[in-house]
């Protein structure tokens, strides 16, 4: 684990997603569409598991819903995840074909 501001820990496998971030400035709380949106998009089986701990199924299907930032791959996934239709997530209507366009 990494001890982040205000108690807060992040293990390893998930915190190397945010390489690009200084991890001392992340606030679990505050940030946490992007967190969602970053371990979407990039996470493995591990850093799934911490999300849905960390975070539930809520904010979750919040995120899946509201993100313009999920790549296409990613909303496939959580569309049939969440039995969701195109009209329901916001992604589809502006999915990036790639993470260069993501972050």
């Amino acid at each position: 684990m990494i001890s982040l501001p205000f108690s807060q820990d992040i293990p390893e496998e998930v915190a190397m997603l945010f390489w690009d971030v200084d991890l001392a400035a992340l606030d679990l709380e505050n940030h946490k569409i992007f967190i969602v949106e970053r371990v979407l998009n990039m996470g493995d089986e591990v850093a799934l598991k911490w999300l849905r701990q960390k975070y539930g199924l809520k904010i979750i299907y919040y995120t899946v819903t509201t993100s313009n930032k999920l790549t296409l791959k990613t909303a496939r996934c959580w569309q049939n995840y969440f039995n969701l239709k195109e009209e329901q997530m916001r992604c589809f209507s502006t999915f990036s074909a790639s993470l260069d366009h993501v972050y």
